[in-house]
């Protein structure tokens, strides 16, 4: 097949004519002029402002009696200021709270109880007339005749009813003004079910054409799902000072303070604002440029978030010169089945990373936190990549109390082990990056050929698994994410003679007619991380590569008894899967998926 452009709406002509109307009724701009200084990262002092604990909610309600029962919450969104640096003035930001003045960038940390339902009920309040940072009404872009910021919230990680997804095109204005064209009033509040396995999930906004634009504002935070029964034993460090999560991403500023993104396409011909990736210089941790936690000489537990939108870091802790070991204890939303011992380990945007560090390996005074991952990523072979820094860990000498938690030997071993056996099908995807007007710089991005508004054509059925050969044709790597399902990784593989492979599926899309096994043979075989054995709901597609996954449509936990979900997973506006540059995911690089029985 060859490259479709432009593409046909999967679900009625009606609904695309209704998102490309909305979108031509407003100007793909941004509030903020291009007339302030862009700010020098050398002029902010680094490790001055202490890291934030994020407001913690808890996601559940306790009885008289003691029982625990589903909890309800109310989070807003708000359009406010948030202090990223001491010597920094405020900057305007849209994000999460309970109110505008306890609104926090990243917002609250959910904490819910597995098997405890938690309502959420999200509220827009974003009176503006549109996101203040610029968007691009030539990307398929929700965008009301009326003005407002459209919003919508996925819970990534989170197993629950389409309905309560954060569907791109369910996305709602301040007061319901205007919603989006597979809205229902059915959402509020949303319900997250929480039996899935006890791990690390967060939440931010999803909404079609403008996700890269409200996250870069601020609208993310973290959500955690515990199981105080399996993790008892467990023994790993507890409680708020010495479980920590850590949400991490990059951002450019004015010398005012206001957030910078550059409002001027790569191809403006084509796109008149959007980039196919964003970087900034300042990198932020919960909120605050270079920030320093002080710690004790024992054993921490740091859940680490890469919320950047299209950052990727390679991390690694050292001290006086010799580098601390992160014991791997989960990845993404799921404990692994047993630690795994890391140096430095490369984290995608979207992905998590669950780590304990015992500070008592060093003598020093000080840990430095540091990333050296190309920008973008994987960046070309021999380029000088520069080491940065991250955040800085204060050591101190007192202890009051001795550290009596552990790294067990074993964490979470019961979960099923990834068998390609079980699968009922294999499907592949492929990854294609576009370019016009004659320039290298790419235009648009297609998972098999389609753009996201083409029919649905993954449609598994529940109960069962799928392997799902994704097919990166592109110079990038792309961190994948599904909706709903976990997935395991069977294989890496490259593509030989790649450009041929290229240009043939670029006319046929066809993988077996443009010879894919004999393209694969001899080809170089890449190791999975040992902590990335387990299951995930992201991994990164390695460039002209084949990522071979088993995809599960059923839940995970063997204690829940159930080859099905516990609600009906084939009604509701359905799933998605989409790479996790949010750039990316912006311009098509998304797809529909539909759940049958």
């Amino acid at each position: 097949m060859g490259e479709r452009w432009p593409p046909a709406c999967w679900l009625a002509v009606a609904i695309a004519m209704v998102v490309f109307l909305q979108a031509a009724a407003v100007l793909g701009r941004g509030e903020e002029s291009d007339d302030g200084a862009l700010l020098d990262p050398r002029e902010l002092e680094k490790f001055v402002d202490e890291l934030p604990d994020m407001p913690r909610l808890r996601g559940y309600a306790v009885t008289d009696g003691g029982a625990l029962i589903a909890g309800n919450l109310t989070i807003g969104m708000y359009d406010t200021t948030w202090k990223f640096h001491r010597d920094l003035p405020a900057t305007r930001v849209f994000a999460y709270g309970t109110s505008k003045e306890t609104a926090t960038v990243p917002g609250p940390t959910i904490e819910a109880m597995r098997g405890v339902p938690t309502h959420v009920t999200w509220a827009n309040h974003l009176h503006a007339p549109h996101p203040f940072l610029p968007w691009d009404d030539s990307l398929t872009t929700a965008a009301p005749p009326g003005g407002g910021v459209p919003t919508v919230v996925h819970l990534h990680g989170g197993v629950q009813h389409s309905s309560s997804d954060g569907h791109s095109l369910a996305w709602f204005t301040s007061g319901l003004a205007a919603t989006g064209p597979l809205f229902s009033l059915s959402p509020p509040p949303y319900t997250y079910p929480n039996r899935q396995p006890p791990g690390n999930l967060w939440y931010h906004d999803h909404a079609m054409g403008l996700t890269r634009v409200n996250i870069l504002a601020g609208l993310m935070g973290a959500y955690r799902v515990a199981s105080p029964a399996e993790e008892a034993s467990l023994n790993l460090p507890a409680g708020d000072a010495l479980d920590r999560n850590l949400v991490l991403f990059d951002r450019d500023f004015r010398a005012d303070g206001a957030l910078y993104m550059n409002r001027t396409g790569n191809n403006p011909g084509v796109h008149p604002h959007w980039q196919p990736e964003y970087f900034g210089a300042v990198l932020v941790v919960n909120g605050k440029a270079w920030p320093y936690l002080r710690v004790r000489r024992r054993r921490y537990r740091f859940r680490i978030l890469n919320a950047s939108n299209a950052r990727f870091f390679r991390l690694r802790l050292s001290a006086a010169g010799a580098g601390l070991r992160f014991a791997h204890v989960a990845s993404d939303s799921v404990y692994l089945p047993r630690p795994v011992s890391t140096r430095a380990f490369l984290l995608a945007p979207s992905e998590i990373a669950d780590v304990v560090v015992d500070f008592a390996e060093t003598a020093a005074g000080s840990a430095l936190l540091t990333d050296d991952a190309p920008a973008p990523y994987p960046g070309d072979p021999g380029e000088r990549v520069e080491t940065v820094p991250v955040m800085k860990f204060l050591i101190e000498d007192e202890d009051a109390e001795p550290d009596t938690s552990s790294v067990p030997a074993a964490l979470m071993p019961h979960y099923p082990r990834p068998d390609a056996r079980e699968a009922a099908a294999t499907r592949r995807v492929t990854m294609y990056e576009y370019t016009r007007n004659g320039t290298d710089e790419p235009t648009h991005l297609y998972l098999n050929a389609r753009s996201y508004m083409d029919p649905v054509t993954e449609t598994p059925r529940e109960g069962t698994s799928e392997v799902w050969d994704v097919i990166n044709l592109t110079d990038d790597n792309h961190p994948l994410h599904l909706h709903l399902a976990l997935f395991a990784v069977l294989g890496q593989r490259s593509l030989r003679r790649v450009d041929e492979f290229r240009d043939c599926m670029k006319r046929r899309d066809d993988a077996d007619a443009c010879g894919m096994e004999q393209h694969l043979a001899g080809g170089r075989r890449h190791v999975v991380p040992r902590q990335e054995r387990g299951w995930k709901n992201v991994f990164k597609m390695r460039p002209s590569a084949v990522t071979r996954i088993l995809v599960r449509f059923k839940p995970l936990s063997p204690d829940d008894g159930e080859s099905r979900f516990p609600f009906d997973v084939t009604t509701g506006p359905g799933y998605v899967y989409h790479c996790h540059i949010l750039d990316h995911e912006d311009n098509e690089m998304m797809r529909p998926m539909k759940i049958v029985r």
